[in-house]
């Protein structure tokens, strides 16, 4: 038994899934291949990635698409163990290029409605707001999800970091807590341990997805500490990424031992070289990982997990 809490839904695409909805939905493919789709997964930054990120979700097109990619997810989390996944996905990455919310949304919920009988996981959505696109329309995506009744757990905040602070969403995040909504934020990856200070304060977050730049501020460390705000780290992620050189870098171990609550998973799979169970192998060829962190890493989930 595990959770599984920072997985992006559209960063679980598989380039055979790729050119099998290019198919179904006659898009044209930039790619004379998979192999050649597969030889442009070199990352030197975040920036770097999005682009492709948001070029290959071009063929997500109808509920069947959504269902089908969430699916794909669900069985691979199957297989690494994992029993609660709560996957986010991004309604203006769709919305802004013309696919209608509304088929985004009964697509994942087809999924998740079936995810207990189809494959033994309890799974939850979480919509993301797009950091890097206008604040105004943040609002906006917000109040068509109520209007849909989408079935949401929480509201979070993802995308390039640097130069997009979590300040600029408070009052969308006011709307989702007083909607009883859970909030959660990426920060801390690419942006500084401010940007974390920002998700707690301004947010109201109660998970903060990346973090792993608090370490250089150590009254925010003791902070986390003592109020066991779980982190959701993402080690192969911030390997592909170049926001730590190797995994023999990764400054999880230094987390652990400060004190902080930790967990495991997976980011965008599909592009960072490995699903869930991938980065705990990472972990423990390259950093070292003993079993009982990786059963307490495992007990972190489940404790951070919104159920």
């Amino acid at each position: 038994m595990s959770a599984e809490l920072h997985v992006h839904i559209e960063g679980t695409l598989e380039p055979e899934l790729i050119f099998a909805l290019a198919e179904r939905n006659e898009v044209s493919l930039p790619y004379r291949d998979l192999a050649d789709l597969r030889s442009r997964y070199e990352f030197t930054d975040l920036g770097s990635f999005l682009e492709l990120y948001y070029a290959n979700m071009q063929v997500l097109r109808t509920a069947q698409d959504f269902a089908d990619l969430t699916r794909a997810y669900l069985a691979r989390a199957a297989d690494a163990g994992v029993t609660r996944a709560e996957f986010f996905f991004d309604p203006q990455a769709h919305t802004g290029r013309g696919v209608p919310l509304r088929e985004v949304v009964d697509g994942l919920a087809d999924a998740v409605a079936g995810s207990g009988r189809e494959f033994g996981i309890d799974a939850a959505m979480i919509a993301s707001i797009v950091r890097d696109r206008p604040v105004q329309e943040a609002g906006e995506v917000f109040g068509e999800l109520l209007r849909l009744h989408a079935p949401i757990i929480g509201l979070g905040l993802d995308s390039a970091e640097v130069g997009h602070p979590p300040s600029l969403f408070e009052d969308v995040f006011a709307r989702a807590r007083a909607e009883g909504l859970h909030v959660v934020a990426h920060a801390g990856e690419e942006g500084p341990p401010d940007y974390v200070r920002q998700a707690l304060d301004l947010l109201g977050a109660e998970r903060i997805d990346h973090g792993i730049r608090s370490l250089e501020d150590p009254e925010l460390v003791a902070r986390l500490v003592d109020e066991q705000v779980p982190l959701t780290v993402c080690p192969l992620s911030n390997v592909r990424l170049g926001v730590v050189n190797s995994i023999e870098d990764h400054p999880l171990r230094r987390m652990l031992d400060a004190g902080l609550l930790v967990t495991v998973n997976s980011d965008d799979p599909a592009y960072f070289g490995g699903y869930v169970d991938d980065n705990f192998a990472a972990l423990h060829t390259g950093l070292g990982l003993t079993y009982a962190e990786h059963d307490m890493l495992v007990r972190n989930s489940l404790e951070a997990a919104f159920t």
